[in-house]
């Protein structure tokens, strides 16, 4: 997946206008010449990870072409304190314009991508791999799911359309689940595509049954540590297991720790903190 999606120009264009709106920023256009050139740089005031660089790009080259950028760091680099991450050079009406915009972008995927990060420091060694979810911004969907990756995680499916996730209605609906598996094995079979299956169990004798059915994989939803180790000990390796479901920093470890092969998460997109970032014109 590229980090700058198709609507990636739009989402810029939407940011900038809601902030310039009919008249710009009148407090710049007031203060000093238009053609003043300055240099500025981005810099964290906090730890983390960067994400969104070239979103920062875009930005700064929408609103003014002339102005320069440099990048100090890559995506998925760590950053300190203090520390700078771009570099620009131009007219400095261009770069306070898009200044906010571009924090705002970088600011919250770099977020993303740091919690993200504490995630998979917690289950490092475990065999464990940290995955996202649908949870996340509208419209903003590719962005943050490349923030995880920039954070050492990796995507869930991207969307309703690029895996079967047979979930509890669903089961309801098909009337079990074995039914439920092959509805979708036929489906893919009359339409001419594959994609993987996975089924949503809250109980051992659902993981029995999808087992049964050879799926590509078993999402233990919100089961205690005893019935996951005893889930992973039935399973045995033969289908891979996802657990999900109230998924912390405090309790992460301790469910990699049981021996499935994936956790998911939505706290790694609906509730990570923006990390903090300045510009500063020198």
């Amino acid at each position: 997946m590229n980090v700058l999606p198709e609507n990636s120009e739009h989402l810029i264009d939407v940011a900038l206008t809601e902030d310039l709106g009919g008249r710009g920023d009148i407090t710049t256009q007031a203060i000093g010449e238009e053609t003043d050139i300055r240099s500025a740089f981005i810099y964290a005031k906090q730890p983390g990870v960067v994400a969104g660089l070239a979103i920062v790009e875009k930005v700064f080259g929408i609103m003014d072409p002339s102005i320069s950028i440099s990048f100090l760091l890559n995506d998925g680099d760590a950053v300190e304190t203090g520390q700078k991450i771009v570099g620009l050079k131009g007219p400095v009406n261009g770069i306070l314009k898009a200044e906010r915009t571009a924090l705002n972008f970088l600011g919250r995927l770099s977020g993303i991508a740091s919690i993200t990060a504490e995630f998979v420091r917690q289950v490092k060694g475990t065999g464990a791999v940290v995955l996202d979810t649908r949870k996340t911004t509208p419209g903003w969907r590719f962005l943050e799911k490349y923030a995880v990756r920039c954070g050492g995680g990796q995507n869930h499916r991207m969307g309703l359309y690029d895996m079967f996730l047979i979930k509890e209605n669903h089961i309801t609906k098909a009337g079990g689940i074995e039914l439920a598996v092959n509805q979708c094995r036929q489906y893919m079979k009359s339409r001419g595509f594959k994609a993987p299956i996975e089924v949503e169990t809250v109980n051992l004798i659902q993981v029995r049954q999808a087992l049964a059915c050879r799926v590509d994989r078993i999402m233990l939803d919100n089961m205690d540590l005893e019935l996951v180790r005893e889930c992973v000990r039935v399973v045995n390796r033969r289908i891979p297991l996802e657990a999900s479901g109230n998924v912390s920093l405090k309790n992460v470890r301790q469910i990699a720790q049981t021996g499935v092969d994936f956790i998911s998460s939505g706290f790694v997109t609906h509730s990570a903190r923006t990390l903090d970032i300045s510009l500063l014109v020198e």
